[in-house]
């Protein structure tokens, strides 16, 4: 845990951003922790209310402001701000709609912290830090996305549901694109180093095809159940989000599914697209060579597609 970093910024004070800030606060992750959102009275109201419960949590310093220079000097920015989609909208008009915010917002968060790793979390992830590699010119591990962290965390949590064992001790992946084109990685999936797809016990039977296609179903629709609900999504991503951070400022070397520039990956390029990675110090610091079936290889070529389209539409 040697190297660790001092400042975060967060560009956008809503329901994700707040909530990331809450999570990094309560684990202890960074000493600095700065808000920026061009709404001033939401900015501050955020960080007052996270400000009154410094007592109950690891030391650190938290502010905020609708002026961009409270990021000067993050060691990693990351950006939450973009429009939601929109009932009707395609995915095409969101990337547009979050790409123009991208083409404002990435040089002046370089011209406040030149140093900073970018970590992209708003939607659609995989196209957003597509372009916030080719608008920034930085070498590519430091351009990340959130990528698949939170869906494979959805993965894992029904999988240990089904097989009755702790979330903890499952290992599987959800790759590609976040969104509707990912794909589950069902032959690496493992519990305590038995394969899932192997997995029983004296009274459990192995999974059945039908009971893996409603999993990773209810992985793809989450989103859509929880928005419906509570018309958010911030509590799990805020946790996965800090996740990705702590990997990043403790120079952990953690495996996370972040999205990031794939070159000559099972002959896939220039594309950001969810692979197991080694997460450090530097940003993404290698992409594990994940054993897929070939199944799961096409899909990730679709994926790769899928992603690929829409940024050229956009022009990039």
């Amino acid at each position: 845990m040697s190297n660790r970093a001092e400042k975060i910024g967060i560009v956008g004070a809503g329901s994700v951003g707040a909530t990331i800030a809450y999570a990094c606060m309560v684990r202890g992750i960074g000493k600095h922790i700065s808000l920026f959102d061009r709404v001033r009275t939401k900015v501050e109201a955020e960080v007052l209310d996270l400000n009154h419960g410094l007592m109950f949590v690891p030391m650190a310093k938290l502010d905020g402001s609708d002026d961009l220079n409270v990021l000067e000097h993050s060691d990693v920015i990351v950006v939450t701000a973009g429009a939601k989609q929109k009932p009707g909208q395609t995915r095409v008009d969101l990337a547009e709609t979050n790409t123009a915010i991208c083409r404002e917002l990435i040089p002046d968060l370089l011209r406040v912290a030149p140093d900073a790793i970018l970590l992209m979390v708003t939607n659609p992830v995989d196209v957003l830090t597509y372009v916030a590699l080719k608008l920034s010119g930085l070498e590519s591990r430091r351009v990340l996305g959130s990528g698949t962290v939170l869906d494979s965390s959805r993965f894992r949590f029904l999988i240990a549901q089904r097989c009755a064992v702790a979330v903890q001790n499952v290992h599987a992946y959800i790759a590609g694109e976040h969104g509707e084109s990912e794909i589950p990685l069902w032959s690496s999936a493992s519990i305590g180093s038995v394969p899932v797809q192997g997995w029983r016990m004296p009274d459990r039977q192995a999974m059945s095809v039908r009971e893996e296609k409603e999993i990773f179903e209810s992985v793809r629709t989450s989103a859509e159940r929880i928005i419906q609900g509570k018309g958010v999504t911030n509590y799990a991503i805020g946790l996965a989000v800090a996740a990705i951070l702590e990997a990043i400022l403790w120079n952990e070397g953690r495996v996370l599914p972040v999205s990031s520039l794939l070159t000559d990956y099972r002959g896939i390029s220039d594309v950001c697209l969810s692979i197991p990675s080694i997460v450090g110090r530097r940003g993404v610091e290698g992409l594990l060579p994940v054993p897929m079936n070939p199944e799961e290889e096409a899909g990730l070529r679709s994926s790769a597609e899928t992603v690929q389209r829409v940024v050229r539409s956009l022009g990039f």
